[in-house]
């Protein structure tokens, strides 16, 4: 009987949390965080800053789980539930982990910012800013999922290529206009100058099938080269 994906799940999970690869990139998130976000800043500001850290942790994060299973364990585990499924699995694994920063993130930045607007004149409404921040960070958390998944094996054979391309994919994400990315970051600087809180609805529903896209093709070249 092959293994369910809440199983694999909860193994890819062990995995990773034995190995403490995690802690690197937890650590950074929070070292960035704790450089980046002051007592007392714009709120709006704040959640757009947590969540611009957040894509290139996750894509660090999805590259370990991608790569974290020996050879052997990786074997067993697409024999027991078929190299697709092994696959999504790591890669949700993956999303569970940076979702808990985002969540961490989101609080700190509650607990620290004040809710004003970059010129500290209007008052910003503090649960719809939340929500935008979450949904902000959600934005970053699927696209930094979709580029870990098209930066590690097995849609880069040569893992040395691996982390040089997430690195780019990262800083392009965040930077290029046409991103969805840019344009949830752009929104909370721009609601912040504003005082008015902008949802980011469009970049969203934008990420979430690119992110589905990626996590179909690393999955498919799994099962296919598994």
């Amino acid at each position: 009987m092959t293994a369910s994906l809440t199983a694999l799940v909860r193994y890819q999970a062990a995995l990773l949390a034995r190995s403490h690869r995690w802690l690197p990139p937890f650590l950074v998130y929070a070292a960035f965080l704790a450089i980046g976000v002051q007592a007392g800043g714009p709120l709006l500001d704040a959640y757009g800053y947590a969540a611009a850290g957040l894509l290139p942790a996750t894509v660090w994060l999805t590259r370990i789980c991608a790569t974290n299973e020996p050879p052997a364990a990786r074997s067993c585990a697409a024999a027991a539930a078929g190299p697709g499924r092994a696959q999504l699995a790591a890669l949700l694994t993956a999303a569970g982990a940076a979702l808990l920063l985002a969540l961490a993130g989101a609080a700190f930045v509650a607990l620290l910012s004040d809710p004003y607007s970059a010129g500290h004149r209007t008052a910003v409404p503090v649960g719809p800013a939340a929500g935008a921040g979450l949904l902000t960070a959600l934005v970053c958390l699927l696209l930094g999922s979709a580029a870990g998944a098209l930066c590690s094996w097995p849609v880069l054979g040569r893992s040395g290529w691996g982390v040089p391309t997430g690195l780019v994919a990262a800083l392009l994400l965040l930077v290029v206009g046409a991103s969805p990315a840019n344009a949830a970051l752009t929104g909370m600087i721009t609601g912040s100058q504003r005082g008015t809180v902008l949802v980011p609805w469009l970049p969203f529903a934008a990420a979430l099938p690119l992110a589905a896209a990626a996590a179909a093709l690393s999955c498919a070249l799994a099962a296919r080269r598994g």
